[in-house]
């Protein structure tokens, strides 16, 4: 798949799945907006590829309207237009339901939820002239129930009716897909998942055993998919859910 300049904008690119889903798009020879929360993560994640001109810095806290217009018109300046925007952007606590007070539910709904919505609103004008696309990344949380992420499913549950919604309201000048991970090896899985726990090596095998494949995928794999729906091999892909998650949604 070559993305030979084409313009793409990736949220929460200075880490994990975002992180992989930039070198991705760099290596495909595009040029990319890497957004972070702040401008010191952008500039190290920056560092940390070597993407030359053709990666440019992107900073906006996604979790705030403001925050999602800023990254969206940085990367629009820098880029010279849109061809591409992925909603990287996300947080997860696990928290019981009697645990997950409002500052959890916010902090959740803002970033994986209205930070996903207002950063398409922003970007749908330079989007519209390109006839680009969208896509969006969910979770495998967000095709079923999970226990213990309540919060978290609900928002990302949210992520991918709004892509379906969304497709059709913007077709047919703008396609827009979703990605649905299941468990990846990020930073964020180990502190969240395995290194706050009693026996992490115990945890870290239930992760690898709760998917039908037996492992855990890595960044590198999702952003496959991520780049797969935002090709012109998937012109004819909008309102689709690609689950990559080693089988759980399938029956678990």
């Amino acid at each position: 798949m070559s993305f030979a300049d084409k313009r793409i904008l990736v949220t929460g690119g200075s880490r994990g799945i975002g992180f992989a889903v930039v070198r991705a798009f760099l290596d495909a020879g595009a040029h990319v907006a890497l957004n972070g929360r702040t401008s010191h993560s952008v500039e190290t994640a920056i560092g940390g590829l070597d993407g030359g001109d053709r990666l440019v810095a992107a900073p906006g806290d996604i979790g705030t309207v403001a925050g999602c217009e800023a990254a969206v018109r940085a990367a629009e300046n820098a880029l010279d237009g849109l061809d591409v925007l992925v909603n990287s952007a996300g947080i997860i606590s696990g928290r019981l339901i009697e645990d997950s007070d409002e500052a959890v539910w916010d902090a959740h709904v803002d970033v994986n939820l209205k930070g996903t919505f207002f950063c398409c609103r922003a970007a749908l004008p330079a989007l519209r002239e390109s006839t680009g696309n969208i896509v969006n990344i969910a979770s495998d949380a967000g095709l079923m129930g999970v226990p213990g992420i309540v919060v978290y499913c609900a928002s990302k549950g949210g992520v991918v009716n709004m892509t379906r919604a969304m497709a059709l309201e913007v077709a047919p000048d703008v396609r827009v897909n979703c990605v649905c991970p299941g468990f990846v090896d990020t930073d964020m899985t180990r502190r969240d998942h395995i290194e706050k726990q009693d026996d992490p090596a115990a945890v870290e095998q239930w992760l690898v055993d709760y998917a039908p494949l037996k492992r855990i995928t890595t960044p590198e794999e999702i952003a496959q998919g991520v780049l797969y729906l935002a090709s012109h091999d998937a012109r004819f892909i909008t309102g689709a859910t690609l689950a990559i998650d080693g089988g759980t949604t399938a029956g678990h």
